[in-house]
């Protein structure tokens, strides 16, 4: 990782973690009636444990480079967080891909139990609606409602659920390229794209922006699971922080196993390339997101 994208990571995830701090904390909000404790710890485990960050920073950098950069796009990041997080304490449970390992440590039914990180994962999703919904994330109610609706789109049915649901259908079965990049757009690629997509929106900017953006985190989620695949296959699991070669072991279709390790890395060259020449017309304010791309694509976890 290049110090660049090191400190852009670093720099995201401490303001993040905070506002996840925060409304993480036990006394309870309007209108709620309490929040146990052992359920808040769980959350808290599950949201703040370590991890890259990555989508969080991709809204915070894509408003900034648009001209925007307070406590509000901060909000919005902390939201897509609780979903990426939620996502992750469920994925590992027995009933998914059975982890006992994330990112160096006890996955969160391992550390409390499987009861307890199903009602966190819960807890997570539903903070991360109450998150985008706050005033702080834009004056316009309208803007909230398309930011908490294409959310929904990219977490669900449509989107990171959806996806999930195919890549546990493509367990010990062929799959062809399209049926491989389809699942993997939704699964990975839906979240990345919808945090590039949302840091436009933040902004009001012009649809072409948007449009650009929006194609921009399509790239680059592509482009992360393709480096993950390759984790996967070649990656230290002390380094990468969970267990390697689970994808050939459940017999996952990724596009390692389908077209070949040299493959796949040219396809991720290429990936990279687009998104730099997405980002030219920004010039010196894009470079903060390119940064991330060439991360996404050389990461070591």
């Amino acid at each position: 990782m290049s110090d660049a994208a090191r400190t852009l990571l670093a720099s995201s995830a401490a303001r993040v973690e905070q506002t996840l701090t925060n409304a993480l904390a036990l006394q309870p909000e309007p209108q709620e009636v309490a929040r146990p404790s052992r359920l808040v710890e769980a959350m808290k485990y599950a949201a703040l444990a370590g991890g890259k960050r990555l989508r969080p920073a991709l809204i915070v950098e894509a408003a900034k480079m648009l001209g925007r950069e307070d406590d509000g796009v901060l909000t919005a990041a902390a939201a897509l967080e609780c979903i990426h997080c939620y996502s992750l304490a469920h994925d590992d449970l027995p009933a998914m891909d059975d982890d006992d390992l994330r990112r160096g440590q006890p996955t969160t039914h391992i550390a409390f139990d499987e009861a307890t990180a199903i009602l966190a994962g819960d807890g997570l999703l539903t903070l991360a609606f109450d998150l985008i919904a706050r005033r702080e994330v834009s004056e316009s109610a309208e803007v909230r409602l398309v930011l908490s609706q294409e959310l929904a789109r990219a977490s669900g049915v449509g989107g990171m659920a959806g996806g999930q649901m195919l890549d546990l259908e493509s367990e010990h079965r062929d799959r062809t390229e399209a049926e491989i990049r389809l699942l993997q757009s939704m699964k990975t690629g839906a979240l990345i794209r919808y945090a590039c997509r949302a840091g436009a929106l933040l902004t009001d900017a012009p649809q072409e922006t948007v449009d650009t953006l929006t194609r921009f985190g399509e790239v680059i989620g592509f482009a992360f699971q393709l480096a993950d695949d390759i984790l996967d296959v070649v990656g230290d699991a002390e380094v990468v922080g969970k267990a390697t070669g689970k994808d050939a072991e459940m017999g996952k279709a990724t596009l390692v196993g389908l077209l070949g390790e040299d493959a796949a890395r040219a396809k991720l060259a290429d990936l990279i390339a687009e998104a730099d020449a997405l980002l030219a017309p920004f010039g010196e304010r894009g470079k903060p997101l390119s940064e991330l791309a060439h991360f996404v694509a050389s990461r070591t976890n």
